[in-house]
């Protein structure tokens, strides 16, 4: 190595280092971009509490159907209800999806919908999209790759963890 790659490459490897450092996103959605009010975080504090109704009437008085976080926090709300919506979240994490073909969570949560629903092949796609939108690895994929390894051992059979 000559000794004028030796800086570059120790810019690469600090880059590399704060990038690992660096605090992941939750899975439910994407990172607020600096100076944002997070006008999402009632309804995220109701989906913390397991409170989906009342997470999705707040969505609703939101109404930010051109925000990827909502729409994923919207398909969340819908599957994780007492009594799920499979179809509406379905809609929602595509709208989410449209929006931002690499959101993670909504990814891996589509991704766990469509185990729900006995549809292993979509949900390998899901993982495989997400591998691609992981630069590093991810908890998002991680956690649909166990998920699909789980339905496979219990004979393509959904597992609630």
């Amino acid at each position: 190595m000559s000794h004028r790659t030796a800086p570059k490459l120790l810019q690469i490897v600090a880059a590399l280092l704060i990038a690992a450092a660096t605090p992941l996103a939750s899975a439910a959605d994407e990172p607020a971009k600096a100076g944002d009010t997070d006008k999402l975080a009632p309804a995220r504090a109701l989906i913390a509490e397991n409170k989906w109704v009342a997470a999705i009437d707040e969505l609703k008085k939101v109404n930010d159907s051109g925000n990827a976080d909502w729409n994923n926090l919207m398909g969340y709300s819908h599957r994780k209800a007492r009594t799920p919506d499979y179809a509406a979240a379905e809609r929602y994490y595509d709208a989410a999806l449209r929006i931002n073909p690499k959101h993670r969570g909504a990814l891996e949560y589509s991704g766990e919908l469509y185990l729900m629903t006995g549809n292993l092949p979509k949900a390998e796609e899901r993982l495989a999209a997400l591998d691609k939108a992981c630069l590093l690895p991810c908890a998002e994929h991680k956690q649909l790759k166990d998920a699909i390894a789980r339905y496979k051992a219990n004979g393509n059979k959904h597992v609630y963890k």
